[in-house]
């Protein structure tokens, strides 16, 4: 397959964001806030961090809860139709365009998250980089989560080499592929709606549960936990995984 490195740059464009922004119904976003909102022990008014924000579904929902949030997300679609949800809604979200990594703030906020998947597509030196970033714009002892990680523990017992999705009009397939010496899963995925097709290729470090928290520690964080579901128990080999940690003193 051959992604590029850096596919991430030019990835989030055209039918990819029509079929994530479909693929993700209201109440799996209502749930998902539900969870991060206690787990992160905040109060509205309070200022959190959403890092790769996407088309900014979970900052909308906590914004409208009465949170201060900023989302942070490279892709310019995916921008663009936060800031028109959030027109049409009336709520006020900073939204900042940047790579993960540039965030510029000092221990301003309460809490933070990253969602979606996220996690991984930047390789070791890249995701160190990005926690780290993350660590220093929390406060000290304010919490942090990461969800849906595509750690081995959790993705590869279930392995599949192909599968496909449908979200309205739009039709997702997927094939995989997985290089245990290196630690790399690359993907062709194949997006089409009506007679529009494209077709992107993508690539995600997988890594185990103790790489993560070796990585989170380095950052600065301690407390590190892996849950299972967005119910809350420990992480037991589900297909999701949840890592949770907190911002040291």
């Amino acid at each position: 397959m051959n992604a590029n490195p850096n596919w991430w740059k030019t990835f989030f464009t055209g039918l990819i964001v029509d079929f994530w922004r479909r693929v993700m119904p209201p109440e799996a976003t209502r749930a998902e806030a539900d969870f991060f909102e206690k787990l992160l022990e905040v109060r509205p008014g309070a200022r959190l961090l959403d890092v790769p924000c996407g088309d900014g579904r979970l900052a909308l929902e906590l914004a409208r809860r009465g949170y201060r949030v900023t989302g942070v997300d490279l892709s310019q679609d995916f921008l663009a139709a936060a800031r028109e949800s959030a027109a049409s809604r009336g709520l006020a979200v900073e939204w900042r365009k940047s790579d993960m990594r540039d965030l510029p703030w000092r221990e301003e906020f309460d809490g933070a998250f990253c969602g979606g998947s996220s996690f991984g597509y930047l390789g070791d030196t890249g995701e160190r980089g990005f926690l780290e970033a993350v660590a220093k714009a929390l406060k000290p002892g304010a919490r942090f989560i990461i969800d849906a990680i595509k750690a081995a523990e959790a993705i590869l017992p279930q392995w599949r080499d192909h599968y496909e999705m449908e979200a309205g009009d739009i039709r997702f397939v997927a094939d995989n592929r997985y290089d245990p010496a290196t630690g790399w899963m690359e993907n062709r995925y194949t997006v089409t709606r009506g007679d529009q097709n494209e077709v992107r290729l993508a690539r995600h470090r997988i890594y185990t549960c103790s790489e993560v928290v070796s990585m989170l520690e380095r950052a600065g964080f301690t407390q590190i936990e892996f849950f299972g579901s967005l119910s809350g128990e420990p992480f037991r080999g589900s297909l999701r995984l949840i890592a949770f940690a907190v911002r040291s003193d």
